[in-house]
C-alpha cells in the first residue's frame, strides 16, 4: 500500500509537470533547487565535502560555498527539465540540445565496431536514452541500470527509457545479454561515476582514491568494444550541449588502467561544467569495515602520472596508549594501518612524556601532542586539524572516544562505556583461549579495518639501526617498574648479578629508571661501585632512547624500558613475577624470559600481600645464565 501511495505521488508530480513549458520548468526547478539549498542542510554539508576534495586547492571557501549553492539550483532546473523533456519526441528534444561530435561513435559503429559509452550524472544525463536510438538507430542500443526500491516506479522510469527502442539491462540479472548485444556490434551506455563499493577498484578521482565501477573496462575487453565518453552541459535556460569523446582504450591495456582513464575522462567533463556535477552523491565514501585496501577483490590502481605521495591523503588518527610499554607494542597495529593503503596519512595523537618514542617510527606522519590533562583542550586540538576520514583508538578509555568526537568514523574495542560513541566496534574472540599477547590485540584492531596482518604469530619490531655503533662494553640496567612493587625484582639479586657478570670483564652498567627508583638505583649503585654509572631519574626519554641504544643488552623488570629496549633492537633479559609474558613479552627473537609460575602468579596485583614468592623464586644464578645466552 505504501509503495503505491509513493507512486501515486511521483505519477502526480510528472503529470503536472510535464504540463508546464520547458523554460518554465527551468525556472521553477531553479527555484525549488534554491529553496532545496536552504532547507537540506545535510546534503548541503556533503556537496561542500564533495566539492572541497575537488576543487580545495583552487577555489576559496567562499567560492565552494557559491557553488554548491548553484549546484542545488542547476540540479533542480535540470531534475524538472528532465521529467518534461522525457514526454517529447525525439526531434522536439534536439530544438534544446546541440550535439558535438556523434560521428565519433557512429564511425565505429559503421567499420563493426561495439561501443561501450561511458556516461556521468552531469546535467540531464537522462536525455540519452531517447536520443541514441535517433543518433546510431541503425545498430542496437541498450543501457545497464540498478533498480529503484519501488517496484511500480521502476517499471514507468523502463517505459519512458525505452519509449523510442533502447534496449535496458538490469544490473542484478548479469551480463551475458549484454556481452551478446555488443559482439553483435551494438552499444551500452553505463553510468560510470558511481561508488562502486567493495566490487570496485580504488583508483584516483580528483587525486583521491575512490571505488569506481570496472564495468565498462571489462565489456569492453570481454567484446573488443570500443570506449567512448559522453556528457551533458547546460548552456542557459532550457538549453543543453551533448558532447562525445573519441575512442579512448588503448590496445593491451589492463582493466584497471582503462577504469583509471575514465575517471580522467569524468573529471575533466565535471571541471568544464563544476554546477552541472553530481556533488550530493558519496563518490569518496569511506567503507565499512574495511576502509583499508588490502581485502578488496580488485584492490587499487595509480596510473604512472600520479604516484601515491601525490595522492590527496586519507587521514587516519590513532590515538595512542598512554603507557609507552602499550605504546611500544602497538607500533606493529599502526605500520599495518599504515601500509593498509598508498594514500594513508597517520596521525599519533599522544602524551607528551611517549612522544619522542613515536618520532622513532617512519610509517607515522605527524605527531600531535595532547595539551595538559583537559579534556576540552584535547578535544579542540583534533577539530583544529585538517579534517580526519577515521580515528583509531587504541586505548579502551570513555576519555579517549570522547577525544575525537568530530571525527566522523571512529574504530575500537567496546571499552569503558563508550560503545554509543564508537561508529566500528573491533570483534573480540569469540572463544576462550589461551592469554593473547598484547601486541595482537592491537593487530586484531588493524585487521578488523582491513590491514594485512597475522594474529597466530607475534610480530617483529625493531625499527632500522642507526649507523651509531654500539658501544661493546656497556650494559643497561633496569630495577624499577612504574606499575608497582609486585613487578620489581629483588634489588641485592640485580646487584649480585650484574657484580657476576662484571667480574673477569670491563663491562660497564648503566642504571635507568624514573625518579620514584632513586633509592633502589643508589643502593645498588653503591654495591656495584666504579662498574655503574647511576642515570636513575636523570635521563628524558629522548636521553634514555639515545643511551639505551648505544648499550649492548638490557637486564630489566616488566617495564617500558624493556619493551623500548626491543625496538630498539637490543636484546633484553626480563624477570617477571606479578604479570604474564604471554601478555606483554618483549616482541622478537633475541630476549629471554625468567619467570617462575607459583600458584598465585598472574595477581597483577601492585603490591603482593603475602610473601612475594613469584620473585624470590627466580634466582641470581638464573638471570645471570639468560644474560650470558643473549651476550653471546
Amino acid at each position: 500500500m505504501f509503495e503505491y501511495f509513493v507512486y501515486l505521488i511521483y505519477r502526480t508530480g510528472f503529470a503536472l509537470i510535464s504540463l508546464v513549458p520547458l523554460r518554465a520548468a527551468f525556472v521553477l526547478g531553479n527555484a525549488l533547487g534554491f529553496c532545496a539549498w536552504l532547507a537540506a542542510g545535510k546534503y548541503r554539508r556533503l556537496a561542500l565535502h564533495n566539492i572541497n576534495i575537488a576543487f580545495g586547492a583552487q577555489k576559496s571557501p567562499g567560492e565552494m560555498r557559491r557553488l554548491v549553492r548553484r549546484h542545488f539550483q542547476r540540479l533542480g532546473a535540470n531534475l524538472l527539465c528532465t521529467v518534461k523533456l522525457m514526454r517529447l519526441s525525439p526531434d522536439q528534444i534536439l530544438k534544446s540540445v546541440t550535439v558535438d561530435n556523434i560521428e565519433a561513435m557512429a564511425r565505429e559503429f559503421r567499420a563493426g565496431t561495439p561501443v561501450v559509452l561511458v556516461l556521468s550524472h552531469l546535467a540531464t544525463w537522462e536525455l540519452f536514452a531517447p536520443l541514441m536510438p535517433k543518433f546510431v538507430g541503425f545498430v542496437r542500443n541498450a543501457s545497464v541500470y540498478q533498480k529503484l526500491g519501488n517496484r511500480l516506479v521502476v517499471e514507468h522510469v523502463r517505459a519512458c527509457r525505452s519509449r523510442t527502442g533502447l534496449e535496458l539491462f538490469d544490473r542484478r540479472e548479469g551480463f551475458k545479454p549484454v556481452i551478446d548485444l555488443l559482439r553483435s556490434g551494438g552499444g551500452v551506455g553505463i553510468l560510470s561515476d558511481q561508488h562502486a563499493g567493495d566490487q570496485g577498484i580504488w583508483t584516483p578521482f580528483f587525486g583521491k582514491l575512490a571505488s569506481t565501477s570496472p564495468l565498462p573496462a571489462l565489456l569492453a575487453k570481454r567484446s573488443r568494444a570500443a570506449l567512448i565518453a559522453a556528457a551533458v552541459y547546460t548552456t542557459g535556460t532550457a538549453q543543453w550541449r551533448m558532447v562525445f569523446t573519441e575512442r579512448f582504450d588503448i590496445a593491451g591495456a589492463s582493466v584497471e588502467a582503462l577504469t583509471s582513464k575514465i575517471n580522467e575522462i569524468i573529471e575533466q567533463q565535471i571541471r568544464c561544467a563544476p554546477e552541472d556535477g553530481f556533488w550530493v552523491h558519496n563518490r569518496w565514501k569511506t567503507p565499512r569495515p574495511n576502509f583499508l585496501l588490502n581485502r578488496y577483490k580488485r584492490g587499487f590502481f595509480l596510473p604512472k602520472n600520479l604516484p601515491a605521495e601525490k595522492l590527496k591523503p586519507f587521514r587516519i588518527l590513532i590515538r595512542s596508549s598512554n603507557w609507552l610499554g602499550d605504546a611500544v607494542m602497538s607500533v606493529p597495529a599502526v605500520r599495518a594501518i599504515k601500509n593498509g593503503r598508498p594514500d594513508a596519512h597517520v596521525s599519533i595523537l599522544a602524551p607528551e612524556k611517549i612522544a619522542s618514542m613515536w618520532r622513532l617510527i617512519s610509517e607515522v606522519d605527524e605527531l600531535l601532542i595532547l595539551p595538559n590533562k583537559s579534556l576540552l583542550a584535547a578535544t579542540r586540538l583534533v577539530a583544529q586539524q585538517p579534517a580526519f576520514d577515521v580515528a583509531i583508538l587504541l586505548p579502551n578509555s570513555l576519555r579517549s572516544a570522547v577525544e575525537v568526537w568530530g571525527v566522523p568514523r571512529k574504530v575500537g574495542y567496546r571499552g569503558h562505556a563508550r560503545s554509543w560513541l564508537l561508529n566500528q566496534i573491533v570483534r573480540e574472540p569469540r572463544r576462550p583461549g589461551p592469554p593473547e599477547h598484547q601486541a595482537i590485540r592491537f593487530l586484531r584492531i588493524a585487521d578488523d579495518c582491513g590491514a594485512d596482518v597475522n594474529l597466530t604469530v607475534l610480530p617483529s619490531l625493531s625499527i632500522p639501526q642507526s649507523s651509531k655503533p654500539k658501544n661493546q662494553t656497556s650494559l643497561a640496567l633496569c630495577p624499577g617498574a612504574e606499575y608497582g612493587p609486585a613487578k620489581r625484582w629483588l634489588p641485592d639479586r640485580f646487584a649480585e648479578a650484574a657484580e657476576a657478570l662484571s667480574n673477569g670483564s670491563d663491562a660497564k652498567w648503566i642504571l635507568f629508571g624514573t625518579k620514584n627508583d632513586r633509592v633502589v638505583g643508589e643502593e645498588i649503585a653503591a654495591k656495584l661501585g666504579d662498574k655503574c654509572v647511576n642515570r636513575i631519574g636523570q635521563t628524558t626519554l629522548d636521553e634514555l632512547i639515545s643511551e639505551l641504544g648505544s648499550c649492548r643488552a638490557l637486564l630489566t623488570n616488566d617495564t617500558g624500558t624493556m619493551h623500548l629496549a626491543s625496538l630498539l633492537g637490543l636484546p633484553v633479559v626480563a624477570v617477571f613475577g606479578s604479570t604474564e609474558p604471554q601478555l606483554t613479552e618483549p616482541l622478537g627473537e633475541s630476549h629471554v624470559v625468567v619467570r617462575h609460575h607459583v600458584e598465585c602468579s598472574p595477581c597483577f596485583l601492585r603490591e603482593c600481600p603475602i610473601d612475594f614468592r613469584c620473585m624470590k623464586e627466580v634466582t641470581t644464578a638464573e638471570v645471570v645464565s639468560a644474560m650470558m645466552s643473549v651476550l653471546r
